[in-house]
Formats: C-alpha cells, sequence, structure tokens
C-alpha cells in the first residue's frame, strides 16, 4: 500500500496502473475535445488526477476523474498524479475540490448566512425542484427550527416554508447533513415538540407523569407538554 513518503507526491504513472473509478459524467465531446487539445499541446496533464494506491504498484482515481478519461481518450501512455491516502475522508475532499461533488453542510449547527447561501444556490441549480419558494422565508423558518435536535430533515416539510416531502426536500439532502444533540430531558418548545411522534410524546408525557395522555392526538399533547 500508499507509503507515507508517497502521499502528497507528485508522480508520473502508468495508465494501466491506474484504475478509473467511479468515471466522470463528462459528455463525449469534452473528453475527446480536450484530448485532442492535450495532445496538440505535447500531452502533458498538467493539472493532475488525484489517485490512491489500491496495491502494489495499483492505483485508484478518487479526484479528477475528467482528466483521467481525457488521457485515456489522448493514447497517454503516463500521467502525472498526486499521491493521496486511502481514507474516505480524502476521498470526499477531493471530489469536493475537484468539482465532482457538492460541498455539504450540517445544518444542526449552519449560520443563517450559510443556510441562505445554500438555499440560493440551490435555487439558481437548474432542475433543483426548489423553483418557487421564497428564499427569506425559507431561510428564517430554518434558522429558527429546533433543527440541531432532528434527526432527518423531514421536518422541514412542516415548517410552511413552501419545502414539501417529495422533490423539494430530496434537493436538501444533496447540501445538507444532520449530526443531532441529545434531547434535552424536559421538552416544552411547541415547535420541537411538534417535530415529535405521538409515541414519544406520550413516553415523556408518562416521565413526567403527567394525566389524560393516553388517547391525546398530537396537537393536544404537543399542548400539554408545552405547559
Amino acid at each position: 500500500m500508499t507509503t507515507f513518503s508517497d502521499i502528497g507526491n507528485l508522480m508520473c504513472l502508468y495508465l494501466d496502473d491506474i484504475d478509473p473509478g467511479e468515471g466522470t459524467q463528462a459528455s463525449e465531446f469534452l473528453i475527446k475535445a480536450a484530448a485532442q487539445q492535450l495532445n496538440a499541446a505535447g500531452g502533458r496533464n498538467w493539472l493532475p488526477a488525484v489517485v490512491k494506491e489500491t496495491d502494489k504498484d495499483r492505483y485508484e482515481v478518487i479526484g479528477n476523474s475528467f482528466v483521467y478519461a481525457v488521457a485515456e481518450a489522448a493514447g497517454l501512455e503516463k500521467i502525472w498524479c498526486i499521491i493521496a491516502d486511502d481514507s474516505e475522508t480524502t476521498a470526499t475532499i477531493a471530489k469536493t475540490l475537484a468539482g465532482e461533488a457538492i460541498p455539504q453542510i450540517n445544518l444542526s449547527t449552519a449560520s443563517r448566512d450559510d443556510i441562505q447561501a445554500a438555499l440560493q444556490y440551490l435555487l439558481e441549480k437548474p432542475g433543483s425542484g426548489l423553483t418557487g419558494i421564497k428564499l427569506a422565508v425559507a431561510t428564517n423558518r430554518l434558522e429558527e427550527a429546533p433543527r440541531q435536535y432532528w434527526k432527518t430533515l423531514d421536518p422541514i416539510a412542516t415548517l410552511k416554508c413552501g419545502i414539501t416531502k417529495g422533490k423539494k426536500l430530496d434537493a436538501l439532502k444533496q447540501i445538507f447533513y444532520l449530526i443531532p444533540q441529545p434531547l434535552p430531558e424536559v421538552i416544552q418548545d411547541p415547535a420541537l415538540l411538534q417535530t415529535l411522534t405521538v409515541g414519544e410524546l406520550k413516553k415523556m408525557a408518562k416521565k413526567r407523569e403527567l394525566t389524560g395522555y393516553t388517547k391525546m392526538k398530537k396537537p393536544d399533547l404537543v399542548n400539554l407538554l408545552s405547559q
């Protein structure tokens, strides 16, 4: 496997020793046109591919997959590569920096500016499914919500901010992830109580030794627990 001294090095590797990994989503035209330019410029890829070693003298592309595809189409025998470690974190950041993956932010702790910027990105992205929502409204509702305790993004659909379950909520999963904090022992915030299931609300009522909750529906349970 990769030695410590190899990691971070720029090395010229045989293309036959490199697995393309997930490959690139670029069109055939872009790859072939770039390959022609590469050959016309002397066949040296000044922008290296990012690879990890998978076995002795065997490698796999984890970033800049387009560079590998162009080099292959150009018929290059060798390609310049940066050697990276084999961690999942490194593979993720390599794809992100190469523009092959969308960076995500932790919605549990995201600032208002970060939330607004993320939503703005999706609004401007063709086919994102978020067309029609009001940026200011959605940003404010998300910022004010008890998102630090959410385990999924589903509560967003209840915020009345124009983001409903389905394509719109799925779009947010491209840019947000959650690292929830533990729930407080006693919860009285109605907004947070609304995100819990009826079963969870009844367990809380039982733990607090409240009465009359067994046949209550969710609105009544929320009202009871918020007192």
